[in-house]
């Protein structure tokens, strides 16, 4: 990829803080790809559409934090848990015979498993190597009559926020608007109710999220053509572009591919979030206001009405049993504030949330759900986390799960938020769901016995200070 592509990726007009320096779609600076590189964030994004091959082409260290372990379901084809890669070696670089290997690898994949199309993933051996991704697609889609998407997302070309925008950008130039979706089935049609077709991007299905809003959707007319990505079909993104409007779901590195789909086929589309009850409600009316139908929004809020009663009555005991507890909250991105609004509709204090890998807009958003004053943390030093959560008094972290054992050696009660759950937190049902792992992990009564100083020491030191400066 040449470097004013790279550029233009980071040039995104429709977020309000794009050319601020520290936001998180800046130019990387050296150690800027801890914890997800370009091609990281491209094969994460791309690797939920379920009916495709992911052939990775390049050593297989890149290939080996598998797919398997993450926590994008899938309704249909499992094709996508297959991990593929070509495998050079070292004598493959010198002698160059990368290209031909990746080639023998596309006609074994295409002969043995029938994809609906295969994605090849550019790593930084073959981009440095000066393989072109781009033919020998083209030489293998004429010979295999088979889709083949080249993934120019070498990692050392940024961080993974930049991988998502290469990811959003491939799907705009190769993908989306190259068939037409399929018509409504008449089985599906509701007499006096019209059908509109929308799109959810940003959407990746982690522990079935949207399979918690889809019943929603589909109450109220919402045909959705395509989730992008999660449980995704070729066939779906390929008609992604006959969409009425287009929901960015919390994603602001997908907000590229919402702003391309407006200027080619003038799609309206807001951004919104399914975490937590008050944005999930304001997700559903943004639908219908941008949809503009009277009959739509007027069903929309029966529907919250009854949605919201249901949830209020369930999450009840719920809020008597988490009332004062203090979470902190660390994970970057659209989770940063996300799920600020989910933990705050249980009634939790959030003393302070992460903001790796969080752009301006996101943190523009952590202040206006926190005040002015909200503590943001953008050191992602493992001791010096638990040291503020002792330090701000939190009886909870919430975090990805890279902080899992950190957390349990230090006796706190963890919240996981990472992609490799197998719980959804979407909707009115998952704010349910939410609600009981965070008052699981907070009652366990394990953690009064761990922390206890031995009956035989004479002293009952509840602090965390000790035990993080052991670590």
């Amino acid at each position: 990829m040449r470097a004013d592509e790279i550029l233009a990726l980071q040039n995104e007009p429709a977020c309000d803080h794009n050319r601020k320096s520290k936001s998180g779609c800046a130019r990387p600076k050296p150690g800027a790809t801890q914890g997800g590189c370009c091609f990281d964030g491209a094969r994460n994004a791309l690797v939920p559409i379920t009916d495709a091959a992911h052939i990775v082409h390049g050593p297989i260290g890149c290939a080996g934090s598998s797919w398997d372990a993450r926590g994008s379901r899938s309704s249909g084809s499992i094709l996508y848990r297959i991990g593929l890669t070509t495998d050079l070696s070292e004598m493959d670089v010198i002698m160059g015979g990368g290209e031909e290997r990746l080639l023998g690898a596309i006609g074994h994949v295409i002969e043995r498993y029938s994809p609906a199309a295969v994605f090849l993933y550019n790593t930084c051996v073959t981009a440095m190597s000066g393989e072109d991704l781009d033919v020998i697609a083209r030489g293998a889609r004429r010979r295999w009559l088979v889709p083949v998407v080249p993934v120019d997302c070498a990692g050392f070309y940024g961080n993974k926020n930049l991988g998502n925008r290469i990811a959003g950008d491939v799907l705009l130039k190769h993908v989306i608007g190259t068939a037409e979706p399929a018509p409504v089935p008449k089985a599906a049609q509701r007499p006096g109710i019209r059908t509109h077709d929308v799109n959810l991007i940003g959407e990746w299905n982690v522990g079935g999220e949207f399979w918690n809003v889809a019943p929603l959707l589909d109450e109220l007319g919402l045909r959705v053509l395509c989730t992008l990505t999660g449980d995704a079909r070729f066939r779906d993104l390929q008609g992604m572009h006959r969409a009425e409007a287009n929901m960015v779901v919390c994603s602001k590195a997908m907000l590229s591919v919402a702003r391309g789909m407006q200027e080619r086929w003038g799609t309206p589309f807001f951004e919104g979030s399914f975490y937590g009850m008050a944005d999930t409600s304001q997700a559903l009316r943004d639908f219908a206001r941008v949809l503009d139908d009277p009959d739509l929004a007027a069903r929309t809020e029966a529907l919250i009405v009854r949605e919201e009663a249901g949830a209020e009555a369930a999450l009840a005991s719920y809020r008597r049993r988490l009332a004062g507890k203090r979470v902190l909250i660390f994970s970057g991105g659209f989770k940063s504030w996300s799920v600020i609004s989910a933990m705050q509709d249980l009634g939790l204090t959030v003393v302070a949330t992460g903001t790796e890998k969080s752009t301006e807009e996101d943190k523009a958003r952590i202040r206006a759900l926190m005040g002015p004053d909200a503590r943001m943390i953008d050191d992602n030093d493992q001791t010096a986390l638990l040291r503020a959560f002792d330090a701000y008094g939190a009886d909870i972290l919430a975090a990805g799960d890279r902080y899992i054992y950190p957390a349990l050696k230090a006796r706190v009660p963890f919240l996981d938020l990472d992609h490799v759950r197998d719980i959804g937190f979407a909707g009115y049902a998952g704010i349910i769901e939410f609600a009981r792992q965070v008052a699981v992990s907070a009652e366990s009564p394990v953690w009064e016995q761990v922390r206890a100083r031995p009956r035989w020491d004479g002293r009952n030191d509840h602090g965390l200070s000790r035990q993080v400066e052991g670590l």
